[in-house]
């Protein structure tokens, strides 16, 4: 049996015309005991991390390339196609900007052509083509009338990758395919040059067709039965095992002996884990380090100077606790980030831009309070450092940031002026296809009645992350139908093969990359031909590669308050009177809870559900720390597993409901909460007072918990028993 390695492959990231799932695709590499296997999703390397970190997991090769369209010019109505796998390093440098001027170029109604005359000796080092069979310059000429075309055709493909050019070949039934086979091999063998055997791979295995001939009647608007659509596949482009691949190209063993070589040749490997900070301009004879310091203990100072006499902690608790966050900070090489995050905010609200007090994790970070990241006191609040930045977790560091919607593009245009429009991007998104959408699509391709889909569609529950599967399971009334109609059971088998699939690409809400050197050379860009660049790795793999993002969330709460304060202050101006700010309003005023224990939150962000205001009813905030209380206890979780009742009898001192700690050790952490653990800050300090945890091991405990990560759970708690015995053994 001969060898082999699949070189081309689509993806369901191809958009279009895949529906591959990366997972699935390894799973099956893995079980036909191939060495390697190559992603070349068509234009883009969306998949390219998930793809590189599954495949190493499993012991198999990856190989990194695309598939490419290639024309004379941007109008070029019938472009060619290439397959460009990378080398090495460079290769992907190379790739990666040619799909980047494909996207911001090249692009053609929704087509992405890389242009002929970017095709130069030095842009495609490290880069190793597949000619396109019958689809690539070379194939066309050799089908054409004018055959004889080809060689001066092939003789320039060869100028441009001497020594890394494959007449490709296809065997998937296609119409002239032979013809092609037969005259591509002799030119091979005239011109001395290899040829490389493909399966032009679209699905996993030959019962996916119809599934993959579905999605192309979606992203077609067409019909299956309908005569005129293009038939462009075969239900032959299925991962075949390596002894089907041996049958059908038994004349020509060398077609299949060099997509091994070609796996051997490629030894380019994703750099992981290694973070990619941007540069932070700093004073001359000053590292970001010292800057760092220098700006957080002058921060220090400000923030303290009217009130940190009227604090519960001192002052040395507020220095102890910043050099501790410094050193951290610096070990973790995380200042730079810092100092952007501080910079961009500062300049913000010196341009009338409003910006949030802080939110998430960040908010527990000393340091970001004294820089004006954030307006909350970590200290004042009981807020961890240790979940924003752990020294045993290393994992980079991200502030959820605030802006009013009216000003957030001001922010971004800032960043891009300072850091350079090449260095600076939004993230991508991918749609998916979801339990009641897929359903319709589905349909439409059947050709069925909109009416009789629509009423199908909507026995399918709506709730956020409901798939077809659980909705089977849960609804009486769709398993009915699905099990006593065949047209029905036909219109959800095929919709559950393509749910969950990518749909289509679009910009996350807030993610921005502010990269060291320009994008290109660390991944391609994508943009709409009449939008903005934007990654071609979502923000996961934008963070795995190393790249640094920064979240510019746009808030219409703070647009409201804006022009609230506005309002108010012109009226007050009007009569003398000094402007309000927003940081000076106090936030235990008793007339504003006298308003909230009404319900009277019609408006007001988070707070104006039906839920939420019989939450409030039966609360009575009146303090600022019952808000967050409020905020915290309305969620699936407590609201279902009885916390609630606890803490608001509690609150009212009901007789029946005592407040409870378990150990006195526990008091300090939970009286605040009346014995309920309400926060992921009371579970690290409870880790930490009670099992001895350190507040680092006590997060990653907290995470685990999160993620329900079984191995890492009964890690710690054999630590706790560790520490369980030892204290009892000292003791």
């Amino acid at each position: 049996m001969h060898d082999f390695v699949h070189l081309t492959v689509h993806s369901e990231y191809s958009l279009v015309d895949g529906v591959v799932r990366v997972p699935a695709l390894l799973e099956q590499v893995e079980r036909m005991g191939m060495p390697a296997v190559a992603l070349t999703d068509q234009s883009n390397v969306f998949a390219m991390v998930k793809f590189y970190r599954a495949a190493v997991a499993r012991g198999i090769k990856p190989i990194i390339g695309a598939d490419l369209w290639v024309g004379d010019s941007v109008e070029d109505r019938d472009p060619s196609r290439v397959t460009l796998l990378c080398a090495d390093g460079s290769g992907f440098r190379n790739l990666s900007q040619l799909l980047t001027l494909a996207y911001t170029q090249g692009q053609w109604h929704g087509r992405a052509i890389i242009l002929k005359q970017w095709l130069e000796p030095e842009r495609l080092q490290g880069l190793i083509a597949l000619s396109g069979g019958q689809f690539g310059e070379v194939g066309k000429a050799l089908l054409s009338n004018k055959p004889d075309r080809a060689p001066q055709i092939l003789e320039q493909w060869l100028s441009w990758f001497p020594g890394r050019y494959y007449l490709e070949l296809h065997r998937v039934g296609r119409a002239d395919e032979n013809v092609h086979v037969g005259r591509a091999v002799n030119l091979a063998s005239t011109c001395q040059i290899p040829v490389v055997a493909t399966n032009d791979v679209r699905f996993i295995s030959r019962e996916d067709f119809e599934a993959h001939e579905a999605r192309i009647c979606i992203q077609q608007g067409r019909t299956l039965d309908d005569p005129t659509r293009p038939r462009d596949y075969t239900e032959d482009q299925y991962l075949k095992p390596s002894g089907e691949m041996a049958k059908l190209f038994a004349d020509l063993p060398e077609a299949l002996a060099n997509s091994v070589e070609i796996a051997q040749r490629c030894s380019f490997q994703v750099v992981l884990g290694q973070p990619c900070l941007p540069d932070f301009q700093v004073p001359e004879g000053k590292g970001a380090a010292g800057h760092l310091r220098d700006q957080a203990r002058t921060g220090l100072q400000k923030r303290g100077a009217g009130s940190m006499t009227d604090r519960t902690a001192g002052t040395d608790e507020y220095e102890a606790r910043l050099e501790q966050e410094l050193e951290v900070i610096c070990d973790m090489g995380f200042e730079g980030y810092y100092l952007i995050v501080a910079d961009f905010i500062g300049w913000a609200r010196d341009n009338g831009i409003p910006v949030g007090p802080g939110r998430g994790s960040g908010a527990g970070s000393l340091v970001a309070y004294v820089l004006g990241i954030t307006d909350l006191d970590p200290i004042e609040h009981d807020l961890l450092f240790e979940r924003f930045l752990n020294p045993e977790r290393v994992s980079m560091p991200d502030f959820d940031i605030d802006f009013c919607i009216e000003g957030r593009d001001r922010v971004i245009e800032y960043v891009a002026q300072r850091y350079g429009r090449d260095r600076v991007s939004q993230i991508i998104t991918f749609g998916t296809m979801a339990a009641r959408a897929v359903v319709r699509d589905v349909g439409r391709a059947l050709g069925m009645p909109y009416g009789y889909v629509d009423r199908i569609a909507k026995l399918i529950p709506f709730e956020v992350g409901i798939t077809l599967e659980k909705a089977l399971a849960d609804d009486e009334e769709l398993r009915g139908v699905y099990e006593g109609e065949e047209d029905v059971k036909t219109l959800i088998d095929l919709a559950r093969q393509l749910e969950g699939l990518a749909r289509n690409a679009g910009t996350h809400a807030g993610g921005l990359v502010i990269a060291p050197e320009p994008l290109t050379e660390f991944i391609p860009l994508y943009c709409e031909a009449d939008g903005g660049s934007l990654t071609q790795l979502d923000k996961d793999d934008v963070e795995a590669i190393g790249l640094v993002k920064f979240d510019f969330l746009g808030l219409k709460t703070l647009t409201i308050i804006d022009r609230a304060l506005r309002s108010i202050n012109r009226e007050r101006r009007a009569s003398d009177v000094a402007p309000i700010l927003a940081r000076d309003i106090p936030v235990n005023d008793p007339q504003t809870y006298d308003l909230l224990k009404s319900c009277r939150t019609t408006g007001v962000f988070q707070l104006e559900s039906r839920g939420m205001r019989d939450l409030i009813r039966r609360l009575q905030p009146d303090c600022f720390d019952d808000l967050v209380a409020v905020l915290a206890l309305f969620r699936p979780g407590p609201l279902q597993s009885g916390m609630v009742d606890d803490f608001i009898d509690r609150k009212h001192g009901k007789d029946s409901k005592p407040v409870q700690y378990f150990h006195p050790t526990l008091e300090p952490v939970l009286k605040g909460t009346y014995g309920v653990i309400l926060y992921q800050e009371q579970v690290m300090q409870i880790a930490n007072s009670i099992a001895g945890f350190s507040l680092s091991q006590a997060d990653m405990m907290r995470r685990a918990m999160g993620k329900k990560e079984k191995k890492l759970m009964h890690y710690f708690l054999f630590l706790y028993f560790i520490f369980y015995f030892l204290s009892i053994a000292i003791h």
